[in-house]
C-alpha cells in the first residue's frame, strides 16, 4: 500500500466523509498520481495550499501526500494549464507523484474535530451539536454541524476574548458585544465562516471566523456578542494541537512522520 493510501485510510477514520456537507463541498482524494513518489516518508498538513505552500511542500523530497484542509480543487477544471495557478499546482503534485487529500466539513463535523477543538479552548463547561449528524458512524455519534458551548459557570465576555486569544495563538479578535461587560452563558461555534449556521442560534455569543456586516448586526440585536477570529485562523491551530498526533501515531508504525506548514496563514492581517 502507498503512503497516500495510508495516510487516505487514516484520514477516512479521523474525518468519515458521511459527516461532510457534499451538498457544496469537495472532499476526499482530489489527486491521485499514477506514479506515486518513491521512498517518501512524509505526510504534509495545511489549511491552504497556496503556490508558496506547495513550493514549501515541494522543497522536501521525502513529501509523498499533501493533506489541505480546504480543498485546493473546489470548481471544475476544464484543462490543466501552467496558465492558471490551481492548474499549475495540480500538474506539479502529479508530476512529483505527491497525492492531496481534502477533509474539510468532515473535519469540521467529527468527533475531535475542529468545532471540537475550537470549544475546548473556551473553560469549563459542556458542548451539545447545533444539527446532529444523520446516521453518524459508529463512535461518531456525537458529530454533527457547529457547537453550542455551555460554562459551568457564566462567565466575562472579556475572559471568554482572552480565552479565545490564547487558545489560537492570536493578539487580537474583532468582537461586536450586544452589552457592556456582557455576561456569557452559551457560545455558539462554527469554524470558518460561521452565518448559515449560527444565525437560527440563540445564544450569548457566536464564536467564529467570518460573517457578514448584516448578520453581526442582527445578532447584536438579538442580544447576541460575536467574536470574529478570521476564517483560517479558526480552523490552523487543530493542525498542529490535534490531527498531526492523531495521523503521527496512526501512521508511526509505517515509519511515516506528519508535519505542519509553517507557511500557511491566514491572508489577512492587522497593520
Amino acid at each position: 500500500m502507498s503512503l497516500f493510501s495510508k495516510v487516505v485510510r487514516c484520514m477516512r477514520t479521523i474525518a468519515p466523509l458521511e459527516l461532510a456537507d457534499t451538498t457544496w463541498d469537495n472532499v476526499g482524494i482530489l489527486v491521485e498520481p499514477p506514479f506515486p513518489a518513491t521512498h517518501s516518508n512524509k505526510v504534509f498538513l495545511t489549511i491552504d495550499l497556496t503556490p508558496q505552500v506547495l513550493d514549501e511542500a515541494l522543497s522536501d523530497p521525502s513529501i509523498g501526500a499533501i493533506v489541505a484542509y480546504h480543498p485546493p480543487i473546489f470548481r471544475a477544471m476544464k484543462r490543466l494549464t501552467q496558465d492558471d495557478v490551481k492548474q499549475s499546482m495540480v500538474t506539479k503534485a502529479i508530476a512529483r507523484g505527491i497525492g492531496i487529500y481534502s477533509p474539510h466539513t468532515a473535519c469540521d463535523n467529527c468527533v475531535d474535530g475542529v468545532n471540537d477543538w475550537l470549544a475546548s479552548g473556551l473553560g469549563k463547561g459542556n458542548v451539545q451539536t447545533i444539527i446532529p449528524a444523520q446516521a453518524p458512524p459508529e463512535g461518531q455519534e456525537q458529530a454533527g454541524t457547529g457547537r453550542v458551548f455551555t460554562y459551568d459557570t457564566p462567565t466575562p465576555i472579556s475572559t471568554v476574548i482572552e480565552n479565545v486569544k490564547k487558545h489560537i495563538g492570536l493578539p487580537y479578535l474583532r468582537v461586536a458585544e450586544a452589552s457592556k461587560d456582557h455576561v456569557i452563558q452559551t457560545v455558539a461555534i462554527c469554524a470558518g465562516s460561521g452565518s448559515s449556521v449560527l444565525n437560527p442560534v440563540k445564544a450569548d455569543l457566536f464564536l467564529t471566523g467570518e460573517m457578514g456586516h448584516h448578520d453581526v448586526l442582527a445578532a447584536v440585536a438579538q442580544g447576541t456578542s460575536v467574536i470574529l477570529c478570521e476564517h483560517s485562523n479558526t480552523e490552523r491551530g487543530y493542525l498542529s494541537a490535534v490531527l498531526k498526533d492523531k495521523l503521527q501515531s496512526m501512521l508511526q508504525q509505517d515509519g511515516i512522520q506528519v508535519v505542519v506548514s509553517q507557511v500557511d496563514k491566514d491572508p489577512l492581517v492587522i497593520q
